[in-house]
């Protein structure tokens, strides 16, 4: 008679435990370790840079200077202290330059350059940005400034989607739907593109010297006018990071109620990320979507895949090894004398 043995080999049991941790490990980077990668950075600090020709007004020659060249810095730096788990704080500075072709090259005046300070920049503001790190909502706490809405600005939301957005354009103070175009290249790399314009709309009011819209008054509050000829946004489709921008900013003053424009303050055709700093957008966007990957599809797959067959496999020699028989007596071998119990 054969009898089997029901232990297990340490192989077989080491095998299907293996397999059962890589299970459990793919579905932890799937369901927990991705989504808590995919989230806004709190520690950020870079600069971006954009160039272009355009227009502006010279309040020393008090008229628009043509053909200048213009220069839009912006600088990000992540609130570590003020920011959380759940909100992003950035500090955003934005300095707009220029050089005078019209000035002498000795001139002191004919350039400015990106400032720390709005005393030596020809426009200079600061803000402060608060999203929600998952969604890239808008957050009102922790004193945001300016007020806004929308779903992108300094960046877009994870996994972009071939759809629509809105984008908040701080110049107009409000939202502006963005349509999607198609996939563009910057520097070699794929990303996903969003287009936009702004029609005039008038922004709010600056007191000036009635003189300068064609007002006999001394004094006017005149008619600050926006626009913007073209909005064009490369966004890297897993991580929301800005790739490449292009903007075509038109500002104006008209006197109170007018039709026209009477001074030109801003205006550009389009004025675009430099090269190097595409090239460091799409370095960065490069490596954080290549870690998104291996978090959110490679060691999942790759883990899930082999899980599933060390499993089958360490299932199968578990059976196996339960069900091997053990040798007996040899056949037609006499049955052992039954051993009598001592009364």
């Amino acid at each position: 008679m054969r009898r089997t043995d029901t232990q297990a080999s340490p192989l077989s049991l080491l095998v299907l435990g293996l397999g059962v941790f890589l299970l459990v490990l793919a579905g932890m980077l799937t369901w927990y370790v991705e989504p808590q990668a995919k989230r806004t950075p709190i520690d950020v600090d870079q600069t971006t840079v954009f160039t272009g020709k355009g227009k502006y007004f010279d309040t020393g020659q008090v008229k628009t200077v043509s053909k200048a060249d213009l220069t839009v810095t912006r600088q990000v730096r992540g609130d570590v202290d003020d920011s959380s788990d759940e909100v992003a704080v950035w500090d955003v500075v934005t300095s707009v330059d220029y050089t005078n072709p019209e000035a002498a090259p000795d001139d002191p005046k004919r350039t400015t350059l990106p400032a720390s300070s709005p005393h030596d920049s020809f426009q200079w503001t600061q803000e402060r940005w608060v999203t929600d790190r998952e969604t890239n909502r808008p957050v009102h706490c922790c004193q945001e400034e300016p007020y806004f809405e929308g779903e992108a600005y300094l960046k877009f939301p994870f996994d972009v989607q071939e759809r629509s957005y809105t984008w908040w354009d701080n110049t107009l103070g409000a939202t502006v739907p963005l349509t999607y175009e198609g996939k563009a290249k910057i520097e070699g790399y794929e990303g996903l593109k969003f287009v936009a314009e702004v029609a005039p709309v008038k922004t709010g009011t600056r007191q000036v010297p009635g003189a300068l819209v064609g007002s006999k008054a001394s004094q006017v509050l005149a008619e600050e006018w926006y626009e913007n000829h073209g909005i064009e946004l490369v966004v890297d489709q897993r991580t929301g990071r800005v790739i490449n921008a292009a903007i075509g900013p038109r500002k104006t003053l008209r006197a109170p109620g007018a039709d026209a424009d009477a001074v030109e303050l801003l205006d550009s055709e389009r004025i675009e990320f430099t090269t190097a700093t595409k090239k460091a957008q799409v370095a960065l966007a490069k490596d954080d979507s290549k870690r998104l990957k291996m978090v959110g599809e490679t060691l999942p797959v790759g883990a899930g895949a082999l899980g599933l067959v060390l499993v089958v496999v360490g299932g199968v020699l578990v059976v196996r090894g339960r069900e091997r028989p053990q040798a007996g007596p040899p056949a037609g071998a006499p049955a052992p004398a039954p051993v009598s119990a001592p009364v």
